[in-house]
């Protein structure tokens, strides 16, 4: 059979599925698509694109709010040089191992707190009274106690990133159906293995609103705590660069902190997806 013969019983059929009838039905899911796009990002895309119009018109000061090209570029050209990656490593170390030891102390302090009413009772004023103490306020505690080093700034994230773990935990083991507990007990389970098996699991939607709380505030304390005594880190170069007046390079490193946040966010969203399958959170 010829290839003329192929084409007029096969291939003019073929192309027609694939090609003619593919692209309506490609076109009708970007329009299904669309709309839900729209409604979860429009409004910061027209929030940029009237920053971008309003700095190249000259409706704002382009010296205070540059054009978003410019700050793009920035960003662009200082973590191509090499400038920017020593300060992204040392940051994500410090807030990295503070978050870590939150985590480490706030997770299992908080199931203990949530199970034991006599340990709540104890812990319960001295923490209440931590909690409303702003750690930028304690900030020049732990420097005299601790010096300008990398202690006192790892400390100073640790102590505001431990509240919310602890205070998560503490909530989703108290928020724990208690007929899931009686039901264990029905079937004969030992208090090790109704942790096991309900409190803790139960508890992991409640642990995970808490990390990514504090994942988000680990980075808000790290400008601080790298604004004071600090030569390296992202919150050092925004200051040096408002110091220098490299207005571009400042909101560069501010635009890098938030693309870092959501990085952290949606890590932590996909673990709790992972993990909680029966109980989806909303990114």
């Amino acid at each position: 059979m010829s290839y003329e013969n192929v084409n007029s019983t096969l291939g003019a059929d073929f192309s027609l599925a694939n090609g003619p009838r593919a692209t309506p039905a490609v076109l009708a899911r970007l329009n299904a698509l669309l709309p839900a796009f729209l409604a979860r990002y429009g409004l910061v895309l027209t929030f940029l694109a009237l920053w971008q119009v309003s700095s190249t018109q000259g409706w704002v000061n382009p010296s205070v709010f540059p054009p978003l090209d410019l700050i793009l570029s920035a960003l662009w050209g200082s973590l191509t040089s090499g400038a920017l990656l020593d300060d992204i490593a040392i940051s994500l170390q410090r807030s990295g191992i503070a978050f870590v030891a939150a985590v480490v102390i706030g997770i299992p302090l908080g199931l203990v707190m949530g199970q034991a009413r006599v340990i709540e009772q104890a812990l319960d004023p001295l923490l209440q009274f931590f909690r409303q103490t702003s750690a930028l306020a304690l900030y020049p505690v732990f420097i005299l106690l601790l010096g300008l080093g990398e202690t006192s700034k790892v400390f100073v994230i640790f102590w505001a990133t431990l509240f919310p773990i602890l205070l998560s935990t503490i909530g989703g083991v108290k928020e724990v159906d208690t007929k899931l507990i009686e039901m264990a007990r029905t079937y004969g389970a030992g208090r090790l293995a109704i942790f096991r098996r309900v409190v803790l699991p139960a508890s992991v939607p409640a642990i995970f609103v808490g990390l990514r709380l504090s994942a988000t505030t680990a980075l808000l304390l790290l400008i601080a705590a790298e604004m004071i005594g600090a030569n390296k880190g992202i919150g050092f170069q925004v200051m040096n660069a408002q110091y220098n007046f490299q207005i571009p390079l400042m909101f560069a490193a501010i635009l890098l902190l938030a693309l870092l946040g959501l990085l952290a966010n949606a890590v932590l969203v996909l673990l709790q997806r992972k993990l909680c399958r029966w109980a989806q959170p909303n990114a």
